[in-house]
């Protein structure tokens, strides 16, 4: 089973639907996927048309000890997805009340790791969507992954969150004992615009060996397939967001053999 998360301490950039598409993809070729929202947001818990303010069992009754680290315990978080391959761990609002928790409660950074261990034969692949807030929520999606996808978007302001990421990734790294590698992945890209265009050249400049080949367009299909409930391959398979994400994906498995050989 192989975990990713995705992170960036900036809201905004295209987390959930890099989540989404990602997971629409690897399904579509086979892959067993389990999606776990970790923001009190729950834009990935909406998305899939459950309420994060009323779903009865979620992520939160797993990090606040109410359900045990059992097969049994985890498995009964899953719920269903509009894709039958995909099956999600829902996030709840109450996650933001954890913090205080966490002060006083060892191990809990520890805590989603010690999950997926419990349903290692059920998946092939973990995603992770993070809360934008460097916290216990995060320091869970860091600790369980193995690589971390980093979307940004092309714009200016978003460079800056992208730097607080990096130091947090650092900061991660001090901790671990495999290093996290970490892939940016440019989104909301306009060519159109100047800011994008330069954002983009940016991207480049400074990151040169972290950066993605693979640029995230601004695409409406993104927002139909939400609307829907739907991964966006699902919706439209030949739209140029869902072709840039399949590239993105090509890419991360290629690198992915490379790194298991």
């Amino acid at each position: 089973m192989r975990v990713w998360a995705v992170a960036n301490q900036k809201g905004g950039v295209g987390k959930t639907t890099t989540v989404v598409s990602l997971a629409g993809l690897l399904a579509e070729v086979g892959y067993r996927v389990l999606l776990i929202d970790l923001d009190p947001h729950g834009s990935l818990t909406s998305y899939f048309g459950y309420d994060p303010d009323e779903v009865e069992l979620s992520v939160y009754d797993l990090l606040s000890g109410d359900v045990p680290v059992t097969a049994e315990g985890v498995t009964g978080l899953l719920r269903n997805t509009s894709h039958d391959s995909i099956k999600m761990i829902p996030a709840s609002t109450a996650l933001a009340t954890l913090e205080r928790k966490a002060i006083s409660s060892q191990g809990m950074g520890l805590m989603i790791a010690r999950a997926l261990k419990q349903l290692d034969s059920q998946f092939d692949y973990v995603l992770i969507d993070s809360p934008p807030v460097l916290g216990v929520l995060m320091v869970n999606a860091l600790a369980a992954c193995e690589h971390l996808l980093v979307p940004v978007q092309t714009e200016f302001l978003a460079l800056k969150g992208l730097e607080r990421m990096l130091r947090t990734i650092h900061m991660i790294n001090r901790a671990r004992k495999n290093k996290l590698q970490y892939t940016i992945i440019p989104t909301f890209y306009d060519r159109r615009t100047q800011a994008s265009v330069l954002s983009l050249r940016e991207l480049h400049h400074q990151y040169p060996h972290e950066i993605s080949n693979t640029v995230i367009p601004v695409d409406t299909k993104f927002r139909n397939a939400s609307i829907r409930g739907v991964v966006p391959s699902d919706l439209d398979t030949s739209s140029r967001g869902v072709n840039a994400y399949a590239r993105l994906l090509r890419t991360l498995l290629e690198q992915q053999k490379r790194e298991a050989v």
